[in-house]
């Protein structure tokens, strides 16, 4: 299995759960769901990003590209009216 650790700048980026300094980056698929009755009509939004992940707790972050925001906005919009 390989991975990447993460420093950052020259840093050593910390969990922000348990304070651990052993991280790595993933790259990731993730399918993204309107929730309720209404997120049944719309289409899975898939995005790719980057994961960070905790090698010690497992808590893991990552964000969402410009672009995808913007279609959850949209589709957040148009489930609430």
């Amino acid at each position: 299995m390989h991975f990447e650790l993460s420093p950052m700048m020259g840093r050593t980026v910390t969990c922000k759960s348990c304070g651990s300094d052993k991280q790595g980056t993933f790259p990731a698929e993730i399918a993204i769901h309107f929730p309720g009755l209404e997120g049944l009509d719309q289409a899975t939004l898939f995005v790719f990003p980057r994961l960070l992940v905790c090698l010690n707790c497992g808590n893991t972050e990552f964000v969402v590209p410009e672009q995808e925001l913007r279609e959850l906005a949209k589709g957040k919009a148009a489930g609430a009216g």
